[in-house]
């Protein structure tokens, strides 16, 4: 099994051709940083910015989503430095907080089963608060299927 750091470059190389090549996770998503990476789980730092934010100035229901299906493909990939990371069949969120623009936001993903077609995840998308993962804005199961 690679160690930590080897899975963190392994995901890191993953994300510097997945960020190009996918227009959404580019435009929402290109600040995003990998802050710890073990196998079958990730978490990520991003600041908001106005690309994020509803009309009432808090973080974007879509953008939670987008964002729990990129935690979830890399928790995935971090379970055993795979390439593919499958596509999605069910994102479920439930929202409970906010944050607003240039809040930092924590994510994290964690592969709780990963099989041979469909692989499990759950996420949490916390407020950083004086550097630390603070109030929980969302938390999200989500299941995805390999061909």
């Amino acid at each position: 099994m690679p160690s930590d750091a080897e899975t963190k470059a392994h995901l890191e190389g993953i994300w510097a051709t997945n960020k190009h090549n996918s227009p959404i996770y580019a435009f929402l998503l290109s600040d995003v940083q990998f802050t710890t990476v073990s196998q079958g789980l990730v978490t990520a730092r991003l600041q908001l910015t106005k690309n994020h934010i509803n009309s009432k100035g808090g973080l974007h229901g879509s953008v939670s989503a987008t964002l729990v299906d990129w935690v979830g493909g890399y928790a995935i990939a971090s379970w055993d430095c795979r390439e593919k990371m499958g596509v999605s069949v069910d994102i479920h969120v439930t929202y409970i907080s906010s944050a607003g623009e240039g809040d930092w936001i924590e994510v994290e993903g964690r592969a709780n089963k990963v099989g041979k077609s469909l692989a499990f995840t759950t996420a949490r998308i916390s407020k950083v608060v004086d550097g630390q993962a603070g109030p929980v804005i969302a938390t999200a199961s989500h299941t995805k299927y390999f061909l």
